[in-house]
């Protein structure tokens, strides 16, 4: 009698603590479960957000990239007569410092070389700096070309002046233009240009 008492406790303690044993595994394979049933729903919907977002994204960068060009659009076609404008008045600069035309246009006041030389380089100043807010609405290139030929005909001027040889304003003045007949002038060079770019712009 004792045995079997002693036996039916035995079973039951050995009961207790497979099932105590057991509980935690069942627990981790409940939590196992619950976490895939969780991802499953889960990773479709970080996908479908990722996915939407980046078509979101793309589609505000198409809308701001269609604003811009229409926007620019409207500019160019508001600020086209005001850079053909612009070109035209730096076509004229060029024409009017242009050697062949600014030495009959400036004729020297008296027999001084020097005097002359100044002259000279103050009408062709005094000219560009009339101009400088054109640099506005002309390309960078353009105008670069510009302010060289200008500096370029001022050095001309002030190297022919430099020479012995030239002792009276008249003789500088033939010592010019007789310098410029073999050659192209750097007015005529930069207006060359500025006609090309303008037919671009036109194109």
């Amino acid at each position: 009698m004792c045995f079997f008492i002693f036996a039916n406790n035995f079973f039951n303690c050995f009961s207790f603590y497979l099932f105590v044993g057991y509980l935690p595994l069942k627990i981790k394979i409940m939590d196992t479960v619950k976490f895939f049933e969780l991802a499953a729903y889960t990773v479709p919907a970080l996908v479908t957000g990722a996915v939407s977002y980046y078509f979101f994204n793309l589609h505000i960068k198409n809308e701001d990239s269609r604003r811009r060009f229409l926007l620019r659009k409207d500019i160019q076609k508001d600020t086209l007569p005001l850079r053909l404008q612009a070109y035209e008045r730096m076509a004229l600069f060029l024409e009017r410092i242009d050697p062949s035309k600014l030495l009959i246009r400036v004729v020297p006041q008296s027999s001084d070389k020097h005097e002359y030389e100044a002259l000279l380089v103050y009408h062709i100043e005094t000219e560009f700096e009339h101009n400088i807010t054109q640099q506005i609405y002309i390309s960078d290139k353009c105008w670069s070309i510009i302010n060289t030929a200008k500096n370029t005909l001022i050095q001309t001027i002030r190297k022919a002046n430099m020479s012995d040889k030239i002792d009276t304003a008249d003789k500088l003045r033939e010592v010019i233009l007789t310098d410029l007949l073999d050659k192209q002038s750097p007015s005529s060079v930069a207006l060359a240009f500025l006609k090309n770019e303008v037919s671009e712009i036109l194109e």
